[in-house]
């Protein structure tokens, strides 16, 4: 039996991070024997544990400056704790796929000469894919124009598109409502949302419940924050589900009609993919102002609508309203997605790796 070649993926922190990692696992466990480094935060996205291993790391970009020197300890012990282990079973690549969780191990490849390949799925390069991009041999990006690449550096770009989960692709699509019938709306604003998102957004659905604005709310939300919001919905009679962060967006996916979501680039990938319109309240603390970038690009696509949070109260009723009144927007919007589709995009990168392992070689 011919053993299979090894790959390191190295992953963490967010989903946004997370999910590409378990699509690209997913894709290459079919040639390749596949190992995943993740930190403690992203393991409450694996089902399944085995192959997962570990590391304590952390950022230094801290304003308490005790924690800068604890984290950077972290990251120096993560360093040689992947050094170690790397030169033990000597993987063919190590993909690093953005956050400060992938930057011990991809470090660690690089004193072992052993290649790296990094993974952006935002427009904006994010702050350990700037530091890696000097010792990756290539970086795969969702999308051209992506910020923060160096001229000398664009050499190394592959446009990959985006790695989405096989599932998001086998979801059967909604039938478009008519003008009568209640809009199902989807709110997913991420955990790092769940106050604005769990307080803000019912003040406005109660006020289209007022002006008689027919919705149906799938809101994801915070285990701590489903009574209060029952009992809102419940006093104004309106027709509403809940779920916590640990069940499937995908369960919901195929029942809505519309989204109120942050920018975070594998959400509002999913969402274009299914055809799904989205308002995009960008996260105003997101790094380098991604989401926004993230936001802006697909608005001037005509994929979304944009909101700024600052301006929830005087603007996202005026968009459910107009959006309930006329239909035909949501429809528009639809069309032009149909322009993009990632559906190819991990085929792409499987076969980009064979190719990269036989020059290598």
């Amino acid at each position: 039996m011919i053993k299979k070649r090894k790959i390191i993926i190295a992953t963490g922190g967010t989903g946004g991070h997370v999910f590409p990692a378990l699509s690209l696992s997913d894709c290459l466990k079919k040639n390749f024997e596949v190992e995943i480094f993740s930190d403690k935060r992203g393991l409450k996205y694996f089902k399944n544990k085995k192959n997962i291993r570990v590391i304590d790391t952390g950022t230094i970009f801290q304003k308490n400056f005790f924690k800068t020197i604890l984290n950077l300890n972290k990251i120096v012990f993560s360093v040689i704790y992947s050094f170690l282990y790397l030169k033990k079973i000597k993987p063919e690549i190590v993909f690093g796929m953005g956050g400060y969780s992938s930057f011990p191990v991809c470090v660690a490849s690089y004193l072992l000469k052993i290649p790296i390949i990094i993974y952006e799925n935002n427009l904006v390069l994010g702050r350990a894919n700037r530091a890696l991009l000097p010792l990756a041999r290539k970086i795969l990006v969702s999308t051209k124009n992506t910020y923060g690449i160096k001229k000398k550096y664009e050499d190394k770009i592959f446009i990959s598109g985006y790695l989405l989960r096989k599932e998001i692709f086998e979801l059967e699509k909604n039938h478009d409502k008519k003008g009568n019938e209640e809009l199902s709306v989807l709110i997913m604003g991420g955990s790092q949302s769940a106050k604005v998102f769990g307080e803000k957004i019912p003040e406005i659905i109660v006020q289209c419940c007022k002006k008689n604005i027919k919705l149906k709310i799938y809101q994801q939300c915070l285990e701590k924050q489903i009574k209060k919001i029952e009992e809102i919905y419940d006093k104004h009679k309106i027709s509403f589900k809940l779920f916590s962060f640990s069940e499937k967006l995908s369960d919901h996916y195929q029942i809505s009609d519309l989204a109120i979501t942050r920018s975070g680039a594998s959400s509002i990938a999913e969402l274009i993919n299914l055809r799904i319109p989205f308002i995009a309240i960008p996260l105003p603390s997101s790094a380098d102002d991604h989401q926004l970038k993230n936001a802006l690009n697909f608005q001037k696509k005509g994929y979304c609508f944009l909101l700024e949070e600052k301006f929830i109260f005087s603007k996202l009723f005026e968009i459910l309203e107009d959006l309930n009144n006329n239909r035909e927007k949501l429809l528009l919007l639809k069309s032009k997605m149909r322009e993009h589709s990632d559906k190819d995009s991990l085929s792409k990168v499987s076969k980009f790796i064979e190719k990269f392992l036989n020059e290598k070689n």
